[in-house]
């Protein structure tokens, strides 16, 4: 038996995240995401895929985010027809990630026609509602902490990551005529201490580990975040402007709401507006799968805190638009988090300009988005194919991250006693990974940092 990984996407790049491992003639693809951020790299959600997907036999899907789940529906829409594993709650995000993934391509793609600002003529979707429809019928979910068999001699089992709901560490058994071999994949971990999620769970023995490094090259700024945010708001009131947080649907909306209502408990409230219906959605599953995170229902007040009531749920469009002629004393919550796509553009188009507003940056924007691109003090960037000039205060609350930072790394690897034969550094850019890298290779590991495309023989002849 001879096993191998290919590296398909989240090598040398936070984005893309697909893991090709082959055992003999079956092949297994761990995560099946897009790549964003640099032009470059989403470039290559429309090449051809690597491996012919009818060759694929199944996926193991750590969680629902984009970048890891979201050129699913492309791969069944070519040819892959095996199962999709993944954890209860991430079935039911990626329902909803991919649904609306393939909703704002088209429209994004239909507006762009419509503008003729694309330089594709006409502008095309990478895939469609119906693309997203049909895959779901490929999932198959799985409890954490249960083994399953998605082949005789190949055993799975999700241990909990952190980072959002459902989000999961893999555990692969594979066994071989020289025993069993065991292959970790961290996922994308989140941090210890979050009052959101869960902490990861310690990772067990592994002959080959996979970790991802995201914060790899870096820890999180120690700072008091319901502190931050409260300075914040009181300073957006004396200027007379609103707060606009371009946040991810999934885990940082939710973790902005419970610090703006631990806010409120000792200030006057603001209206607080949730505008993007994927996140309305998601904020409903985190009521339905409570045992997997760390919110409870405030008793004394008597509602849950999604439910407190100066929070504005706005599903429709018409509304949406409307929360542009608010001048001030309003927070606005809006997704995409890195300001690539979603009702996020049209209020920055709106409030960008404005000097009196607050643009509020709450985790990791990746290189080439428009995000990093404000983040980082452009003073133009382009909207709807215009450039908008960036004249409102920019500030970026770190803490808010849903990744591990690099000590918290260093200690979820720490609980691996005995070094893995190969270890893998993942789904980071290049800095971040190579601080990451000397930190365990400091510790006597052998560790490689993959490129893209890059193959390995893991085991060969066991």
């Amino acid at each position: 038996m001879d096993i191998r990984i290919r590296f398909l996407g989240g090598a040398g790049s936070v984005t893309g995240s697909k893991f090709l491992l082959t055992v003999d003639s079956y092949n297994l693809l761990i995560d099946c995401g897009l790549f964003q951020g640099l032009k470059e790299l989403r470039l290559r959600n429309w090449e051809d895929f690597p491996v012919a997907p009818a060759a694929i036999d199944a996926v193991i899907l750590t969680h629902a985010h984009i970048d890891h789940s979201g050129y699913l529906p492309l791969l069944f829409k070519n040819g892959f027809n095996g199962e999709i594993h993944c954890t209860e709650p991430t079935l039911d995000l990626a329902e909803i990630l991919l649904m609306d993934s393939a909703k704002l391509q088209q429209e994004e793609a239909d507006f762009a026609n419509r503008k003729g600002y694309s330089k594709h003529d006409p502008a095309l979707a990478l895939y469609k509602v119906q693309d997203a429809i049909n895959v779901l019928s490929a999932f198959k979910s799985h409890p954490f902490e249960k083994t399953f068999r998605i082949r005789d001699h190949i055993e799975v089992r999700f241990f909990h990551a952190g980072h959002i709901l459902g989000a999961a560490s893999v555990e692969l058994k594979i066994y071989t005529s020289q025993g069993v071999k065991s292959l970790i994949f961290s996922g994308d971990l989140g941090p210890m201490h979050s009052p959101l999620h869960v902490a990861p769970a310690d990772p067990p023995a592994a002959d080959v580990l996979f970790v991802e490094s995201t914060y790899g090259g870096r820890n999180h700024r120690h700072q008091n975040l319901e502190e931050e945010l409260r300075q914040l708001i009181l300073e957006s009131d004396r200027k007379g402007g609103c707060i606009l947080i371009p946040a991810f649907s999934v885990g940082r909306t939710q973790l902005i709401l419970y610090y703006l209502w631990k806010i409120f408990q000792n200030m006057k409230s603001r209206p607080v507006y949730v505008d993007s219906p994927m996140a309305i959605s998601v904020t409903r599953l985190y009521k339905q799968y409570s045992a997997y995170h760390r919110l409870e229902s405030d008793s004394e007040f008597g509602h849950h805190i999604f439910d407190a009531p100066f929070i504005h749920y706005v599903r429709e469009q018409g509304k949406s638009k409307l929360l542009n002629t608010i001048r001030d004393r309003a927070i606005i919550i809006s997704a995409s988090g890195m300001a690539t796509g979603g009702r996020i553009l049209h209020h920055l188009y709106h409030r960008l300009p404005n000097e009196q507003d607050t643009i509020l940056f709450s985790g990791f924007l990746p290189e080439g988005t428009r995000g990093r691109d404000i983040a980082n003090g452009e003073p133009m960037v382009r909207i709807f194919g215009e450039q908008v000039p960036v004249k409102a205060k920019v500030h970026v609350l770190d803490g808010l991250s849903a990744h591990a930072d690099q000590d918290e790394l260093v200690e979820w690897t720490s609980h691996i006693k005995e070094a893995p034969k190969k270890t893998f550094i993942i789904h980071g850019e290049k800095e971040q990974a190579e601080v990451f890298k000397a930190r365990l290779q400091g510790r006597g590991w052998n560790v490689t940092i993959p490129d893209y495309l890059e193959s390995f023989t893991l085991f060969d002849h066991v």
